[in-house]
């Protein structure tokens, strides 16, 4: 495929977010690639340095939710002084991640990090574009209160990016603080203290050890202790080796995300965008050449789901569409024998048949074929432990984990920061890192401090977390049904999202994060199982079909049953202590 010359096609961006720029410039941006501020623990006199330093803080990990910690740690609290350790302080390249909500982007600015998404080839995000069986809807995201009630509506909007773009720009606002010292290196062990009842549970963490990246057996008694005079935070993300100081229970593995990349052309038809938002376009009126822009709603979030599993595209720039096949089940076909491309190119050509999306299918088989290798990625669901270890927190995936589909785990970690950081600003006196702090505070009233801004932050967090995640998982239940009833109840979810009114805007809202309330979840999750019930008795349904009136009276109440049994223990295990 040929690509024009990005400067010939990018010089007019027909839909810039006025609320979170994507286009302009980024403050930190000296700092982007610079390897200045980043000490490497092989070098002696960075050991040095942390042999030395009493820290205030330390952050383990320099991910999103890492980096951005340790930059509003440092600008809060000027005196404060933050470790931050991480492996590789180097570009990641990962397939999930690229996708912030609007409620994200609010914790973003709430951070201080509005402009964040300048300079990385951002694209604004609207909404998404559903299809199921030959019809198509539209969920936009909320529309934005408007002061005193006047001026004319607008929406909310997320964004979409590369990942690895801006993590280094979130790791560039945290380089720039004087008073954060950034070490490329590995923690190998939390340091603390066993509970006393005999159990093998850590009860306190008293600070880290840290080694090499790279360990090996040279290196390997060449470790440095690091205690801090508060806290240790834990953001080493999903893969977290310290999670299981919390809760060391098995990993419940959802299904496989498989992604590769389409190169397009940018969408610049100003039918696709308005003032107040993308505007919707039926699917047949999507682009027939294969160089164009193939999404069926450009700069928006667009899932097909009559694929094995749903199918997520997105931009992740101007020129760039990221599509994200989901294959159902802890198991994922092999490579070896083209079986994974055999089951990609069945499930992608069922979500995007020729006749109705002619430019995305010749791209997505093409691709299928071509790719050298399909990047794959498991999809867990870990619902968030208790803390019940003094001196540390577990923040963003290294504490809970949800489903991909909905794009919401930086938003929860992200909120996590938000809430975290106004109560150590609020409590940094007592903890002694702070200028009205004093040298003679007794490690009594820092732990009691610490146990408050534990408990406190536990529960701001709870709402918010609890509906993503909660909705997150049952979202791919209905999407991905491998029963009639799950099919049943998936044919009702799309029916009751292109109602319109509170039936499409507040889902988008519990979408977007911007609806943390888990009763209003509940009440339309219930809603559209009420729904599927009416749909199998009067028999519209056209996913559970025939039978006479009193089995369709008995499989709906089933139906009900089961649907009760999806979202009842996804709750209970997000609300149990």
């Amino acid at each position: 495929m040929t690509i024009s010359d990005p400067a010939a096609t990018d010089t007019c961006y027909l839909d810039e977010n006025e609320d979170w720029p994507t286009h302009g410039e980024y403050e930190y941006t000296p700092y982007y690639a610079s390897r200045e501020q980043v000490h490497v623990y092989e070098d002696t006199a960075t050991r040095a340095r942390l042999e030395e330093t009493l820290f205030d803080y330390v952050v383990v990990g320099a991910g999103p939710i890492g980096a951005a910690l340790a930059y509003r740690l440092a600008a809060d609290t000027p005196s404060a002084s933050v470790l931050v350790v991480e492996k590789n302080w180097n570009e990641p390249d990962r397939i999930v991640g690229e996708l912030m909500q609007p409620s994200g982007c609010e914790a973003l600015g709430e951070l201080g990090l509005r402009s964040v998404f300048c300079g990385i080839g951002a694209v604004p995000v609207h909404g998404y574009y559903l299809a199921y069986k030959g019809k198509h809807t539209y969920i936009p995201y909320m529309d934005r209160p408007t002061t005193g009630g006047k001026g004319r509506q607008k929406r909310y909007r997320g964004v979409s990016f590369h990942h690895g773009r801006l993590v280094m720009n979130l790791r560039a606002a945290c380089k720039a603080q004087k008073n954060v010292f950034c070490v490329e290196g590995s923690v190998t062990e939390l340091l603390g203290s066993i509970a006393a009842n005999g159990s093998a549970q850590m009860e306190t963490v008293h600070g880290v050890r840290i080694g090499p990246s790279r360990s090996t057996p040279e290196t390997q008694a060449r470790t440095t202790c690091v205690k801090p005079r508060a806290l240790v935070f834990v953001c080493d993300g999903i893969t977290s080796q310290f999670r299981r100081i919390l809760r060391d229970a098995p990993v419940e593995l959802l299904s496989h995300f498989c992604g590769f990349v389409l190169e397009h052309e940018p969408a610049e038809s100003d039918a696709f965008f308005s003032a107040s938002g993308a505007g919707t376009m039926a699917a047949c009126s999507a682009p027939t050449q294969t160089t164009a822009n193939p999404l069926p709603m450009p700069h928006n979030g667009n899932v097909l789901l009559d694929g094995a599993g749903p199918v997520l595209l997105y931009q992740m720039s101007e020129r760039e569409t990221r599509v994200l096949a989901d294959i159902p089940g802890p198991s994922l076909p092999s490579e070896a024998g083209g079986h994974l491309r055999s089951v990609l190119r069945s499930s992608l050509s069922a979500a995007a048949p020729k006749h109705a999306y002619p430019a995305l299918h010749v791209q997505l088989m093409r691709q299928v074929d071509s790719a050298r290798r399909i990047r794959c990625i498991g999809s867990k669901f870990i619902s968030a432990p208790t803390n019940g270890v003094a001196g540390a927190l577990w923040i963003g995936d290294a504490l809970n984990v949800r489903h991909p589909l909905t794009g919401g785990g930086m938003t929860v970690g992200l909120w996590d920061v938000v809430h975290l950081a106004r109560l150590l600003k609020r409590e940094s006196p007592a903890l002694g890192v702070s200028g009205s702090g004093h040298a003679t505070d007794s490690s009594a009233r820092r732990d009691r401090a610490v146990r408050r801004i534990a408990a406190e932050w536990q529960w701001r967090r709870r709402g918010r977390a609890l509906v993503v995640n909660v909705l997150s998982v049952a979202l791919h239940a209905l999407f991905a049904a491998d029963t009639k009833e799950l099919g049943l109840l998936r044919e009702a979810c799309f029916a009751y999202l292109s109602y319109g009114g509170i039936c499409t805007m507040h889902p988008s809202g519990f979408l977007s994060g911007q609806l943390a309330s888990p009763l209003l979840l509940v009440y339309h999750f219930f809603s559209v199982a009420v729904l599927a019930v009416r749909m199998r008795v009067s028999g519209a349904s056209t996913a559970y079909v025939g039978d006479n009136l009193l089995f369709r009276v008995y499989s709906a109440f089933y139906t009900l049953y089961v649907a009760a049994g999806l979202i009842l223990p996804l709750l209970w295990r997000e609300l149990a202590p």
